[in-house]
């Protein structure tokens, strides 16, 4: 049975849902993921980058004897710049989205808001730097927000929300932080706001993390004002970025990289949609769309039993409860190829046989 995540559904139903503790919002796929089990936990596309970029890498590594230099950080620079039409003064690279995310309270803001559910790492990164923080759950952003984050498309509920509607919060005297750590999974990249140099305040995060299968090099970077970047970066170290992750961002911001990337997102979009057929025919699943993202939030029964059975049977998922507004009942899976997925499907199917439909 499909459930939408309707803006007036979605306040409700999360608003009423409990909230995460502190040390849970620190909780990542990864730690679901034992070894040795089927991971859909994990939302990175295979288990090691594409040949043509370790061939990169592994050239790269001639260049470890000497410090990060300023032409590997003005290349990698260029080269964003270039696939997203801004100007090398508006890009910043960082170790990640991650990083990203950690260096907000150098913007020092009086009152973030955080449209939740949506990943936890800026909630915090701000908490720790004791930033009040204000959770919204479909509803209207606080004017007197000056730090409004928001995730597109969104982790963990894949929805893709649309560039006209988030550009309408952009205000003078606000930063607006757009999460697309996923948008290069996202075909032609709709609804991106990553080229809109005219927005005040607009900070885009995104991640190569994802497609290129590069969690444990951390590469990615910022688009935003120079001043903003500036303001954002003010506390970080000589040599940020290390000249592996520049030639990362170098590599897959080239031209047949973003291409291939298209190809690799139109793919995941035909997985996707056989994936939540697949669960739509389970009576005691419920899939959250929309989705547009590699991955489907699902609601379930009794959730705990039904993850700790999957584990039972050499499967991970993604626990939802860490996340603000969501339950154990709600389950985070990664869109795989469907002859990896049918054996996610059987156990699901055989873990919920006995569950009656829930009306939504």
């Amino acid at each position: 049975m499909v459930e939408r995540m309707s803006e007036a559904t979605h306040s409700t139903r999360m608003s009423e849902a409990t909230h995460s503790t502190q040390s849970d919002l620190r909780h990542h796929g990864d730690v679901d993921a034992e070894p040795g089990l089927q991971d859909f936990a994990v939302n990175v596309r295979g288990t090691a980058p594409p040949a043509w970029l370790r061939e990169r890498l592994v050239h790269a590594i001639d260049r470890l004897g000497t410090y990060p230099s300023a032409a590997d950080d003005r290349r990698a620079r260029e080269a964003v710049a270039a696939r997203h039409g801004r100007d090398p003064g508006e890009v910043l690279i960082l170790n990640g989205a991650a990083e990203g995310f950690a260096l907000l309270p150098s913007l020092r803001p009086t009152l973030a808001a955080l449209l939740h559910p949506s990943f936890t790492e800026p909630e915090v990164s701000l908490r720790d730097a004791d930033i009040p923080v204000r959770h919204v759950f479909g509803g209207a952003v606080p004017d007197e927000a000056d730090l409004v984050v928001v995730g597109n498309p969104n982790n963990p509920t894949s929805d893709l929300r649309p560039a006209g509607r988030l550009a309408r919060l952009a205000r003078p005297g606000r930063v607006l932080v757009v999460d697309e750590a996923f948008m290069d999974a996202i075909p032609g990249e709709r609804e991106s706001l990553a080229s809109r140099a005219d927005l005040p305040g607009l900070l885009v995060l995104r991640s190569l993390t994802k497609t290129w299968a590069l969690p444990g090099l951390r590469a990615g970077y910022a688009l935003g004002a120079p001043d903003l970047l500036r303001r954002l970066g003010k506390h970080r170290p000589h040599w940020p970025v290390g000249t592996l992750a520049l030639e990362a961002v170098t590599a897959c911001s080239a031209p047949h990289a973003v291409a291939e990337a298209g190809l690799v997102a139109a793919e995941l979009a035909e997985h996707r949609a056989w994936l939540t057929a697949e669960l739509n025919r389970l009576p005691g699943v419920h899939v959250y769309e929309p989705a547009a993202a590699p991955y489907l939030l699902l609601r379930v029964r009794d959730g705990e039993r039904v993850r700790a059975g999957l584990r039972d049977r050499g499967i991970a998922v993604r626990r939802g409860d860490t996340f603000p507004g969501l339950s154990a009942d709600h389950l985070r899976v990664a869109v795989r190829a469907p002859a990896v997925c049918a054996d996610l499907v059987t156990a699901l199917a055989e873990l919920t046989s006995d569950q009656e439909v829930v009306t939504t």
